[in-house]
């Protein structure tokens, strides 16, 4: 593990588990400071301290967390249920954010969800968590057990008159559960199929009530923010832009890790700052996946200034997404690569929708056939057609998530396809 070093504006600071998790250690480390202020600030408060510090969703789409809050009908009955949904399924190839978080500083999620509950209204919190991860899961349960013996959860906390009860709920496997309206329909006991939209969560979401989803690190900056102040959160990163962010960055590097750094940093000074540089040297760097598996890739070339946030990264051609950079040096069969991707594209496809279902399979098939020269030129232009075939043409992203990787493997390395053809 490299060793990060840690100053004032560090939000995470038990990323590696170097100290305690409690509550106790939480607790001196900053947590829960001022919640009772804080909650009386009131929930409009809360939600224009959110829009101002400029947060977007962590979890790849990257949209205003405030703006969905401020969402959430206000005018409801008292008895009438109303939720927020933590996603917590991290699935995603290359990903290693939420899991750190939700292993080693957990009270950072559960006081985010306290604020983010208020904030909308919430009845109920429920975490759906990747089934995977059993020692986080028991994490979290602990954390949140010790925050309603302290009063931070259930009934009247801290005299405010707020219930809130939290609930986990742990998945069984599936990627395609990572998308907002599948884990509804999972966490609902149903098959994970995702949903048509409209209606939208915050009008028709769990049990056909208003419900608010979010990432774990999204809901996670929240305490931060509302007590350092929102101009503190913004100050970091670019307008539209700003902001802390967690990268992992994994691959031909020399010590893979996942890092808190200020979003805008430039994705060379990421990799040599923090992963030791890429292997053999950065001359050696053949491309980067910038944002976990689903969004293209980026040769060499645009990665010597590409700017690591979400317009940087559409500049460049690609995506932020979860943040996650997977390192490719010029060892990588990169053709092989992206239908290894592809593979897992295929597999995790609910086969709800035509193009998903049967496009991820005529991708994967003649990818592996492109990596071992068994194709025709031409067949190059027919993959293209494919992946926009699928694109936008899919009830949920996971067809978009497909086709991505594929169409930055073409659009930057057609030539090493031909030549493996030409063979």
């Amino acid at each position: 593990m490299n060793k990060i070093i840690f100053d004032e504006n560090t939000v995470f600071t038990n990323l590696y588990g170097e100290k305690g998790r409690d509550i106790e250690s939480a607790k001196q480390r900053g947590s829960y400071k001022g919640v009772k202020e804080i909650l009386s600030k009131g929930q409009d408060w809360i939600i224009e301290e959110i829009k101002k510090s400029g947060l977007r969703g962590r979890g790849g789409a990257g949209f205003s967390a405030g703006m969905k809050w401020s969402f959430m009908p206000k005018n409801r009955p008292a008895d009438a249920p109303t939720y927020l949904v933590v996603n917590a399924d991290e699935s995603e190839p290359g990903t290693c954010k939420d899991r750190e978080i939700l292993r080693n500083d957990p009270h950072h999620l559960v006081e985010g969800i306290l604020y983010a509950s208020f904030a909308i209204r919430a009845t109920a919190s429920y975490i759906y968590i990747r089934g995977e991860f059993y020692n986080e899961a028991i994490a979290l349960q602990k954390a949140i057990d010790e925050a309603y013996r302290e009063g931070f959860l259930g009934k009247n906390i801290l005299g405010t008159g707020y219930n809130l009860e939290v609930f986990v709920h742990r998945g069984a496997g599936a990627y395609i559960c990572g998308e907002e309206t599948a884990l509804l329909e999972s966490l609902e006991g149903k098959k994970g199929l995702p949903r048509l939209k409209p209606p939208f969560p915050a009008a028709c979401g769990l049990y056909s009530q208003p419900t608010t989803i979010n990432n774990v690190e999204t809901i996670s900056y929240a305490p931060s923010i509302l007590r350092r102040g929102a101009e503190w959160f913004a100050s970091f990163g670019r307008p539209n832009n700003t902001g802390k962010k967690l990268f992992c960055i994994s691959g031909h590097v020399n010590r893979p890790c996942t890092v808190e750094e200020r979003m805008g940093i430039p994705m060379k000074e990421l990799i040599e700052k923090y992963a030791g540089g890429v292997r053999g040297g950065w001359d050696n760097l053949l491309c980067v996946i910038p944002g976990g598996s689903s969004t293209p890739l980026l040769p060499k070339n645009l990665c010597d200034n590409a700017i690591m946030d979400f317009d940087g990264l559409r500049e460049a051609g690609s995506s932020l997404g979860t943040a996650s950079l997977i390192v490719m040096d010029k060892s990588t069969d990169v053709i092989d690569a992206i239908a290894n991707l592809s593979y897992f594209y295929k597999h995790e496809s609910c086969g709800q929708c035509t193009p998903c279902r049967e496009g991820t399979g005529w991708l994967f098939r003649m990818l592996k056939r492109m990596v071992k020269g068994d194709a025709k030129k031409s067949e190059i232009d027919k993959l293209l057609s494919i992946t926009k075939q699928i694109e936008g043409h899919t009830i949920c992203a996971l067809g978009d998530a497909a086709a991505w990787p594929v169409q930055g493997l073409i659009r930057h390395f057609r030539g090493e396809i031909e030549k493996r053809i030409n063979g």
